[in-house]
């Protein structure tokens, strides 16, 4: 998509005013589906750099992401999506299973649904 959808904008906008982080989303980026939970950017830097911080060889990467000083210099509306416990769907399986930490550009997204989207063998 070379202009984001202005309702998807809308959306990543109200989730980046901090009013809730319970915003299930799944999106179509290049032909991935990716599905999960919308969080603030700030909030999303802060656990990614919590967890590089627990790590001994990925620990001086957190400082990055930690620098809040870096999100608060963004200004207008918001140009990315920050997924936490979202999955990659790849047949019957979501990867990782636990969920992972994914920045998506609004622009790249083609194609979305409210809702995170699960499969069952069942």
């Amino acid at each position: 998509m070379s202009k984001p959808d202005a309702l998807l904008a809308s959306v990543a906008a109200l989730v980046e005013s901090e009013q809730s982080n319970q915003m299930s989303l799944t999106v179509v980026v290049q032909g991935a589906v990716i599905t999960g939970r919308l969080a603030p950017e700030t909030v999303w830097r802060q656990r990614v750099a919590e967890v590089l911080g627990d790590s001994d060889r990925l620990g001086v990467f957190s400082a990055v992401f930690a620098d809040r000083g870096a999100a608060a210099e963004a200004s207008g509306p918001p140009t990315h999506l920050h997924f936490h416990l979202a999955r990659i769907l790849q047949g019957s399986l979501g990867i990782p299973e636990t969920g992972g930490m994914y920045r998506i550009a609004l622009e790249d997204v083609s194609a979305w649904t409210v809702g995170d989207v699960s499969y069952s063998d069942h």
